[in-house]
């Protein structure tokens, strides 16, 4: 209560006060550019993917586009050590995503290595991942697929470091027979997502569905 007082919440936009749950106020929320896909039809995700590997269905939430609010709120939830910024993120998600009847089987999402994780003190895409399962009653894996090697942040790497993937992922145990849906904070070369699905189709007899948060436009 008293640090609500002395350092409030204000809007990642505006800088108005705003109440501790929320990332904007009501007035900067219209400046949110969500994508309005349909999950079980092309779209700009499917048709990136779809040049690297088969993929069932795709997703993304807002577009990541240079100097907008969506960028303010993705670097919110990867850098700002404010994790709740993740379940903001899936309560509109959910609000917005239509499975239809291609529901997936199970919730991947993108591991960071243990040493950025400790670093960072969290993965910025678990509790967006577990409030998702929560809601669509669909389990999920962080132990599936898990990251090889150490890197620095993709935001950080040129664009020929961000296409150096390869072997990057591994998967941890058999699985097969799934409909995994991978979810990842940002589509941008598609690569990192590319690398995971392979472990993903590689280990069983698996389809593989994307989620993002935000496709970089």
């Amino acid at each position: 209560m008293i640090l609500d007082l002395l350092f409030p919440n204000r809007c990642l936009h505006c800088n108005r006060i705003i109440e501790a749950d929320l990332l904007v106020c009501d007035l900067c929320f219209g400046q949110i550019h969500f994508t309005h896909y349909d999950y079980t039809k092309n779209n700009p995700v499917k048709e990136q993917c779809q040049l690297f590997f088969p993929v069932e269905n795709t997703y993304a939430l807002i577009q990541f586009e240079e100097e907008n609010l969506s960028r303010k709120i993705i670097h919110e939830l990867k850098y700002r050590n404010r994790e709740i910024t993740g379940k903001i993120l899936a309560e509109w998600t959910c609000e917005r995503l239509d499975f239809k009847d291609r529901k997936p089987d199970l919730f991947v999402s993108v591991p960071l290595h243990p040493k950025k994780q400790r670093e960072r003190g969290y993965n910025q895409l678990h509790l967006y991942t577990e409030t998702l399962s929560k809601y669509f009653e669909i389990p999920f894996d962080h132990e599936l697929i898990k990251r090889n090697y150490y890197s620095k942040a993709q935001a950080l790497k040129n664009k020929k470091g961000r296409l150096e993937t390869i072997n990057t992922f591994s998967a941890t145990q058999p699985i097969t027979g799934k409909n995994i849906l991978l979810i990842d904070d940002v589509f941008t070369t598609g690569t990192t997502i590319s690398s995971i699905a392979w472990e993903v189709l590689n280990a069983g007899d698996n389809t593989v569905s994307v989620l993002v948060i935000a496709m970089d436009v």
